[in-house]
């Protein structure tokens, strides 16, 4: 008797077990996606703020009028940022990134004019908005050119949109994955004692009271298996966050708060939702069907 009764334990336990790890998995999975659909906006502004906007100076360009312009982009509403790089800078960027010296070769001439550096804000990053803001610039008599990579910026924001849509597809698809593998897990583990679902309901036992502590154990198990997510996710979103500060992820107290609650009640509600209707299932059948 005591060999049955300890085997019946270790059955419990690893059925249990096996019900944690899978909403564990599938809660972590879930929380990631959110993550990335939260930030998904934030990431496609971190990406639209660094394509690069060259504004090109005359060599008759006044200093005044170049440091002018300068302060007048930075205080702009479209601006994120705005530095200007003189001649000199240029020509040691260009060194840098050629790997040798190209003015020795021309003779100790330096071809890189003075210029302007500009960061856009993201709302300002299309292919209309830009242009305008590059047509404004370039008709200014001591400017030469205005220069920035059009094809990105298209290809930027038609995949930005591609994307948007396509992780809300995945994320429905995901949700409904998640909520077979969280249910069919937690009906392995009542099915496992359904004959003792059926012996209770024979001696008088009501439905609600023989769900009651199946549900209550089902909200423990979802709530354990939240909290061990939520502890890996909260490890992945500190190493996001040092990987790409701009986007400010550890200070979004209420992008946080939504992500990390939600994956929490999502936990205990499919955890309860899911033991409702199996055991609702079981108190349904007869007796000999529980053999099948």
């Amino acid at each position: 008797m005591s060999s049955q009764s300890s085997y019946q334990k270790r059955r419990l336990f690893s059925s249990y077990f096996w019900v944690v790890i899978s909403l564990f998995l599938v809660l972590f999975m879930l929380g990631l996606q959110g993550f990335f659909l939260l930030n998904s906006q934030k990431l496609a502004d971190y990406f639209r703020e660094q394509v690069p906007m060259s504004i090109y100076f005359k060599d008759t360009a006044k200093d005044v009028d170049m440091r002018q312009l300068e302060k007048s982009l930075q205080m702009a509403d479209y601006t994120k940022n705005a530095v200007f790089v003189s001649s000199e800078e240029g020509a040691q960027r260009t060194k840098e990134d050629l790997g040798e010296d190209f003015i020795k070769k021309l003779d100790g001439f330096n071809p890189i004019p003075n210029s302007i550096d500009v960061r856009l804000n993201a709302n300002f990053v299309t292919a209309i908005e830009i242009q305008q803001i590059a047509d404004r610039l370039a008709a200014k008599e001591y400017v030469q050119e205005v220069s920035y990579d059009k094809p990105l910026v298209s290809l930027l924001n038609k995949n930005v949109k591609r994307i948007s849509f396509w992780m809300l597809i995945v994320s429905g698809i995901f949700v409904l994955i998640a909520f077979l593998l969280i249910n069919s897990s937690i009906r392995l583990s009542v099915y496992a004692k359904r004959f003792t679902i059926k012996t209770m309901q024979m001696v008088g036992a009501t439905k609600g009271f023989i769900r009651k502590p199946f549900i209550l154990t089902s909200i423990k198990l979802g709530l354990i298996a939240a909290i061990l997510a939520l502890g890996l996710l909260a490890v992945v979103v500190y190493y996001a966050d040092g990987f790409v500060p701009e986007l400010e992820i550890l200070e979004n107290y209420k992008m946080l708060t939504i992500l990390f609650v939600g994956v929490l009640v999502f936990g205990i509600l499919i955890s309860l939702i899911s033991t409702f209707f199996a055991t609702t299932r079981y108190l349904n059948l007869k007796t000999d069907q529980l053999y099948y």
